[in-house]
């Protein structure tokens, strides 16, 4: 415990280090959020540190045009200890906390461990009620696992996730309360968040790649990702509304509004997941951090895995073989949900709570007057 609190305090004191040789400086002040707001403190707290982290969209505009980017001595290098300093955040405002270590061995083979694990424990018990192969049923997934039974099981796995991150996100936030949140920073955060503003390289021009050039791809693939995971939760709450309102059941038609839905929104979440992978591996190497890598990835290979066996659940639901992709399909989503809370999908919730402090905070005096706003 007492290594893993100093390697906690190394990366805060990283961050704070290159905060006051980025002060002095100031050149990157228009890039993104993080430096305006960087202008407004002088010394950088722990909290200040989270806080700064999670304003970095790690777009590597300021790692590019830094005078003192290595290998020069002082070698600042902000997207790495920016996001050094968000896996911490991870872990320290884990709930329960115990868990917080499980962000430092989320990787491909776990996730996909999991994922397997539980296809295979849906595969075995319908294997074993001699349901795993089957007349076609017309695409009736009640036919293969109850719905009350389905609900239960999704329903408790959602609602855990939504509890562990919104604990924590209440945390960070008592941590870094900057005071009442008005309309018009609530409104100016929330379009930050869902058009990721800062990931245009605060000159419009997108992310730098590899070889130093600017791209808006990391934009447009994180757009597919987001998009295509809320359409394919308006899927399920329009499904859900369907069944308990108007009491229509499923399966549904293609032409109806939640397969469309879920059909667009997986395609979106093919594409963007796609897309992010191709991007993760080959980015530049002193962008973000390397000990994350398998963490991210992991996120991205579940999502990709989720749309993968949802789209040819949909394209084979009228075959013998519906049972067999349920059950595939179920385990991914299922092992989706239990690892939400602990991977990558956390830094939605912790950069939009960052977003909106800044959007607040910038709309109050800045008695420093160190900088423009």
């Amino acid at each position: 415990m007492q290594q893993l609190e100093s390697l906690v305090r190394a990366a805060e004191a990283e961050v704070s280090r290159q905060m006051q040789i980025c002060n002095a400086c100031r050149y990157c002040e228009s890039f993104c959020a993080v430096f305006p707001a960087m202008a407004r403190r002088l010394d950088f707290t722990g909290g200040d540190a989270h806080y700064l982290a999670n304003l970095c969209h790690n777009c590597g505009a300021c790692l590019h045009a830094c005078q003192y980017a290595p290998p020069h001595e002082f070698a600042v290098n902000v997207p790495r200890a920016m996001a050094q300093v968000r896996r911490e955040t991870y872990v320290d405002y884990a709930w329960p906390k115990a868990l917080g270590a499980l962000y430092r061995r989320n990787g491909i083979t776990v996730a996909l461990a999991t994922a397997g694990g539980l296809a295979l424990f849906l595969i075995l018990a319908l294997a074993l009620r001699g349901t795993l192969w089957h007349q076609p049923l017309a695409g009736n997934f009640y036919a293969v696992f109850p719905h009350n039974l389905m609900v239960a099981l999704f329903g408790a796995a959602f609602g855990w996730a939504v509890l562990a991150l919104g604990i924590g996100a209440t945390r960070f936030w008592r941590g870094q309360s900057p005071g009442p949140a008005s309309g018009a920073a609530t409104a100016e955060a929330a379009k930050n968040a869902l058009a990721l503003t800062y990931l245009d390289g605060g000159h419009g021009d997108g992310c730098n790649d590899q070889d130093d050039r600017f791209t808006k791809l990391r934009r447009r693939f994180h757009h597919l990702t987001f998009y295509g995971f809320l359409l394919c939760f308006a899927s399920t709450c329009v499904a859900t509304l369907y069944h308990y309102g108007l009491g229509l059941p499923a399966p549904y038609p293609v032409a109806s509004l939640p397969v469309l839905l879920g059909t667009v929104g997986g395609l979106g979440l093919l594409a963007g997941p796609a897309g992010l992978l191709w991007l993760n591996l080959r980015r530049h190497p002193l962008h973000g951090d390397p000990q994350q890598k398998s963490m991210d990835r992991a996120f991205i290979v579940l999502l990709f895995a989720t749309s993968l066996t949802g789209l040819a659940l949909l394209v084979l639901r009228d075959t013998g073989a519906m049972a067999l992709l349920l059950a595939v399909h179920l385990g991914t989503v299922m092992a989706l949900f239990l690892t939400l809370p602990y991977g990558k999908f956390a830094h939605a919730v912790y950069r939009s709570a960052a977003l909106l402090k800044w959007a607040i905070e910038r709309r109050q005096p800045n008695r420093l007057q160190l900088g423009a706003d």
